[in-house]
């Protein structure tokens, strides 16, 4: 008697622990997401779910039933359970019924109203399913209450947990060793990456050798929860969820490999195709900016621009057509990834493309090319840069200059490079000169000045204009051409200086650049002063 309520007051204490799991096979009736009413119509043992019972059956409804079933089997004797379930067919109340026997005593009868239509199961094989159910749990019981076993179990539980704990501290011992010898193998410079991509990828190894660790740990656990909870009869079916759940898992990644294939194929033919035509163009390209093949419309100075426009062109064509065939496409995931990339081009479309077609105005109307010497608004130099988003260049003072291209466009881009040719580029000064001075006077004076200038180009003759006539002087012009590689402020510094000498030479006032009252004596540096010092004469020894 005495032993009799031990096994009760144990089997009370199971089926206060017993729960519903959500999402195993269960006979035709339990839901996978049940509500509080089906929970209370499920049987459950032992963790285990049985059956649900739905039908009423009687006066007893499907939450009577389960309840009346927890009492029968508080009322067995351990020696009830040694046999194994069996059932029996029959019809109470007008309908067909299995009846659930353990040692002849009825512990369960489920009836044709606890199947579901869409279960697609007979009373048969629901029955049969029921059976090894109960007959499992029946074995959970005898173990449970079996000394030796517990004992047993609890050895194993042991010398696992000792084995788990030793391979966690031989996996940190281990991951202390590699992480010095990657340490050792980064101070020689000796690591897996290239030294000079550790300012952008750091200590790479590290990270990876501290997620392998991660992983390795991850997994050892897993795999000893799962064996010592599949050791004790009360825990092995949270044993066999986390079995289930990881072997579902890799299964479902498997299973997403293998339906993924079709489209990575997919995916990977039109990457091929795209890279061909690429490589097609590209070749192409080459032969036109070589000169071996003329193409209307395509210059030499626009084939780097149109091959990257076509480019990125042709790869997002690719992109668009390949998206469908992506892994995952029709994913939230990656609707989200289209939202935050769609929202990125709206905020910063506007200026961007604003600077990218003014960059491409400014590439196919070849107002521009690098080495032009430019004047875009107040700044002159020479074009050292010229990309999508703006213009660089170089000025006298050796600075550089970064224009946006949505500025170059918008102001006067001034070329004195591009119809120069062979004979130079054009170089302007102006001077004033009173009209006491003979006009064909001073037209001799500054072509004498452009000749005795040693950096223009004497193939070509000099051009003096007179633009204005004012109320004090006339204002002159002079058009020289340079030689090639020089700059337009060193040539001037030479032709202004030749200037200064030939008029001081022949008498002639300088009124630049405006003329306020007229001297009583010509303003004129007399050539014996022409070298004060510290000035040096021609063929004088620096002493400095």
């Amino acid at each position: 008697m005495e032993r009799r309520c031990r096994i009760s007051r144990w089997l009370a204490v199971l089926l206060l622990f017993n729960i519903t799991l959500i999402g195993r096979p269960w006979a035709a009736e339990p839901r996978l997401e049940p509500t509080e009413q089906e929970k209370a119509q499920t049987l459950v043992l032992l963790h285990e779910p049985i059956v649900m019972l739905q039908a009423k059956f009687g006066r007893l409804d499907g939450a009577a039933r389960v309840r009346l079933t927890h009492e029968r089997i508080q009322r067995l004797d351990p020696a009830d359970l040694i046999p194994p379930i069996t059932v029996l067919k029959g019809s109470r109340q007008g309908q067909e019924t299995r009846e659930f026997m353990v040692n002849g005593k009825r512990i369960l009868v489920l009836v044709e109203g606890d199947l579901e239509a869409l279960d697609e199961l007979t009373l048969e094989q629901a029955s049969e399913l029921v059976r090894q159910r109960l007959d499992r749990v029946r074995l959970k019981y005898l173990e449970l209450h079996s000394t030796p076993y517990l004992v047993k179990a609890g050895g194993m539980a042991l010398l696992a947990s000792v084995i788990f704990f030793g391979l966690i501290w031989s996996l940190q011992w281990g991951h202390r060793r590699v992480r010095k010898w990657l340490a050792n193998r980064l101070l020689l410079q000796k690591g897996l990456i290239p030294h000079q991509w550790r300012q952008v990828a750091g200590n790479v190894e590290v990270r990876l050798l501290g997620l392998l660790t991660l992983l390795l740990l991850f997994m050892l656990t897993y795999g000893w929860l799962t064996y010592v909870l599949g050791l004790f009869p009360h825990t092995r079916a949270w044993s066999e969820q986390l079995g289930d759940s990881l072997f579902t898992l890799c299964g479902d990644m498997l299973e997403g490999m293998i339906a993924a294939m079709p489209g990575l194929v997919t995916v990977l033919l039109i990457v091929a195709i795209t890279r061909f035509f690429i490589r097609m163009l590209a070749i192409l390209f080459d032969r036109i900016e070589q000169g071996q093949f003329r193409v209307q419309g395509l210059h030499a100075e626009t084939i780097g621009a149109t091959r990257r426009l076509l480019s990125v062109v042709i790869w997002l064509f690719a992109l668009t057509v390949a998206y469908p065939y992506l892994p995952g496409a029709d994913s939230d995931a990656f609707k989200g990834i289209s939202v935050f990339f769609g929202l990125m081009v709206t905020l910063g479309s506007a200026g961007i493309m604003n600077h990218a077609m003014s960059g491409l105005v400014l590439i196919y109307s070849r107002a521009l090319r690098p080495g032009d010497l430019v004047q875009i608004g107040e700044v002159e130099g020479m074009v050292s840069e010229l990309n999508a988003l703006s213009t660089k260049l170089v000025t006298r003072q050796d600075h550089e200059v970064t224009l946006p291209n949505a500025v170059v466009v918008g102001g006067k881009v001034v070329n004195l490079t591009r119809l120069a040719g062979e004979k130079g580029i054009a170089l302007l000064t102006k001077v004033t000169i009173g009209y006491d001075a003979p006009w064909r006077q001073v037209h001799a004076m500054l072509e004498l000045a452009a000749r005795r200038c040693t950096q223009l180009n004497q193939d070509e003759p000099p051009l003096v204009r007179q633009l204005n006539l004012q109320d004090w002087y006339v204002e002159y012009e002079l058009q020289v051409r340079m030689k090639d590689g020089l700059l337009p402020a060193v040539v001037k510094t030479e032709l202004h200086g030749h200037i200064q000498d030939v008029f001081n030479e022949f008498g002639v006032q300088i009124m630049s650049p405006n003329f306020i009252a007229q001297p009583e004596q010509a303003v004129l540096v007399a050539r014996e002063h022409w070298y004060q010092a510290p000035a040096e004469g021609p063929g004088a020894t620096s002493k400095g």
